[in-house]
């Protein structure tokens, strides 16, 4: 018997093209096609994880994308590493998707650069976030 998803399972994004959008998070966070739906251009979906826990990122496939995670808002994702913040952030800047940073911020915010998805969501890569020390002594 399986047990039933519970708690935050996933974040559903807008992308023009979710081959491309699927290549960013692979490249940026690690991140596989785990399921897949839709042959048709503009109608299809895929969900995104890194295996970590049970959450996707759903990309649905529109030819319109009016709603950005831009700004502050962004997706969060944990490195194992400064250097990789860095080598990410190096990566983005020279594919133009660097937006901010690196920047060290100190406990509990850390290290972090802010990146461009190809649809202009952002994407937060750090290393020193205490989120799992801070949920599990909440």
């Amino acid at each position: 018997m399986t047990r039933p998803d519970l708690g935050l399972t996933h974040v559903a994004l807008t992308a023009r093209d979710v081959d491309a959008s699927a290549a960013f998070y692979g490249r940026y966070a690690a991140m596989k096609v785990v399921h897949a739906r839709g042959e048709a251009p503009g109608r299809r979906v895929v969900w995104l994880s890194d295996a970590t826990r049970p959450f996707v990122i759903v990309l649905i496939e529109s030819h319109d994308v009016t709603a950005r995670l831009d700004g502050i808002a962004h997706l969060g994702v944990g490195c194992a590493s400064r250097e990789e913040v860095d080598r990410l952030a190096e990566q983005a800047r020279a594919e133009g998707r660097l937006r901010l940073g690196p920047l060290d911020e100190g406990p509990p915010v850390g290290y972090y650069a802010l990146i461009a998805d190809p649809d202009g969501h952002n994407l937060e890569v750090s290393f020193g976030q205490e989120v799992g020390l801070t949920v599990e002594n909440a």
